[in-house]
């Protein structure tokens, strides 16, 4: 790399309106990536244009698309781009990602794409052992029921696989599900119903602990997820935590840059 050369790396996030849950966890992803790549400048990019929209016209804050955190860095710029996205999984929005990033091929040196959270095997194990960090005390008569977001893209076996994993790993009372595919809830609760716990724990398996781990999994609403397990009788309690928030998990996203430095 030539000594003139300018170097950043571009954390693209899905986003959220929420802030309190913005500060826990995107933020915090990209202080440890700032940490850990102290000699690269740090832009951000969030897919949502939903959100995006939301918080201008809301907060009058601006966060920039993919394309315009691009040309921001043009503009800049910046010759060598590393890109990693805090997605959970290889969907949709992270094919539009790169998408709108290559668009932009002939005006950089480089840009390489670091790894969404589950891709590798090894990753799997790496989400799998910074959960079971995060909920240590979970006791044999609990069950953990984790709530993914779900998508129509293939990348959506990942979630039964996962599933699978931890029963395989020792935990056959970790349980994953989606909101919007498969396993959905009446899957879930199969399950759970089978393992007997005394009490259920419910946990967003989403990076922030936004709209659907406030409404969807934890609301008064009677299809909420807490709802839906008090009804069928568990002693239910919400864990309105995103992955973000936790150490181990924030780790790997520093760890796939660095696969890619």
């Amino acid at each position: 790399m030539s000594t003139n050369a300018k170097k950043a790396i571009l954390a693209v996030s899905f986003g959220t309106s929420h802030e309190d849950t913005r500060k826990v966890t995107i933020d915090a992803i990209e202080q440890d990536i700032q940490a850990a790549f102290p000699d690269y400048a740090l832009y951000r990019a969030w897919t949502s244009k939903m959100i995006i929209r939301k918080l201008k016209s809301r907060d009058n804050i601006h966060v920039n698309t993919v394309k315009e955190a691009m040309e921001q860095m043009r503009a800049d710029g910046i010759t060598d781009i590393l890109i990693q996205p805090t997605h959970v999984i290889n969907g949709i929005e992270n094919d539009l990602m790169k998408e709108d990033a290559l668009a932009y091929r002939d005006d950089f040196h480089s840009i390489s794409f670091g790894d969404p959270l589950l891709t590798t095997e090894q990753d799997s194990l790496d989400v799998i052992r910074a959960v079971a960090e995060e909920f240590s005390d979970l006791k044999s008569d609990e069950a953990l029921v984790l709530m993914g977001h779900g998508t129509t893209h293939y990348a959506n076996a990942i979630y039964a696989a996962l599933d699978y994993t931890f029963k395989d790993k020792g935990y056959p009372n970790i349980f994953l599900g989606t909101v919007e595919a498969y396993p959905s809830m009446e899957t879930l609760m199969k399950m759970v119903r089978n393992y007997q716990p005394k009490k259920v724990i419910l946990a967003p398996f989403m990076i922030v602990a936004g709209d659907h781990a406030k409404n969807d999994m934890a609301g008064d609403d009677p299809q909420s997820w807490y709802s839906q397990f008090k009804a069928a009788g568990f002693s239910t309690e919400t864990v309105i935590k995103g992955l973000g928030e936790y150490p181990g998990i924030r780790k790997i996203f520093v760890d796939h840059l660095r696969a890619i430095q």
